[in-house]
């Protein structure tokens, strides 16, 4: 999996990310928080997706650690739960 970053600043940054799963699910939760805005859109098969976000609270850099953390939270309740049954 690769991400690069095409651009940041302290409100705002752009992604290349060649995993659609990934850009859909942290898209999700961005949303969920208290984010402006967070989208991914994919110009053409050939070329990673473009995923963009802006926050005016918060920082994008704090809003996406926060995101990837309740993701991670997430995920490890479903494998205790899954390991119960």
């Amino acid at each position: 999996m690769n991400i690069e970053i095409t651009k940041q600043d302290k409100n705002e940054i752009e992604l290349n990310i060649d995993n659609s799963t990934l850009a859909e699910i942290i898209r999700v939760y961005l949303n969920a928080d208290d984010i402006d805005f967070a989208a991914w859109r994919k110009e053409h098969p050939t070329k990673p997706l473009l995923m963009k976000i802006q926050s005016s609270g918060k920082t994008v850099k704090k809003a996406v650690s926060d995101a990837v953390s309740a993701i991670k939270k997430d995920l490890d309740k479903i494998s205790v739960d899954l390991k119960k049954k």
